[in-house]
């Protein structure tokens, strides 16, 4: 777009200057102050000093352009960065929650096993205490068949 608009500009100059040479062409005095110029194109230098200037302003354009493109690459950068620490720091706090799950599943692993051997502890004094009661029992059995008769 401001390509197109430069080369439109410079060719609005160049007709200009084609259909206006006798007139850019005339001579004229330039005083600059300190020195006199006499017979000088007037009209001639300040249309090369308005091309001058439509490039002068392109190029400025096109140097805001790359500044603008520069900031955004390096604002990407800075995202990127931020996002990979950003992902290092959920990764560490999954790992913490990765060990503390493993820490607390093992706890209960082994207050499961502890409870396992009472529980097992507990059956086999219950089984006792069962066989010893029906012990008991068949002897009753026994004394009351005997008594009975």
């Amino acid at each position: 777009m401001r390509t197109t608009v430069l080369i439109i500009v410079l060719v609005l100059l160049a007709i200009f200057a084609m259909l206006n040479t006798n007139s850019l062409m005339f001579p004229h005095t330039l005083s600059l102050g300190f020195v006199t110029y006499r017979q000088v194109p007037i009209g001639l230098i300040l249309l090369i000093v308005a091309a001058l200037c439509t490039l002068l302003f392109y190029f400025w354009a096109g140097i805001a352009g790359l500044r603008a493109q520069a900031d955004s690459a390096k604002l990407l950068r800075d995202m990127e960065a931020l996002r990979l620490s950003l992902d290092q720091q959920e990764g560490n706090r999954f790992a913490l929650l990765q060990s503390h799950l493993d820490e607390r599943f093992g706890a209960l692993e082994g207050a499961r096993g502890d409870a396992g051997a009472g529980v097992s502890a507990l059956a086999s004094r219950v089984d006792a205490l069962q066989k010893d009661m029906n012990l008991q029992l068949a002897q009753m059995d026994d004394y009351l068949k005997s008594k009975l008769g």
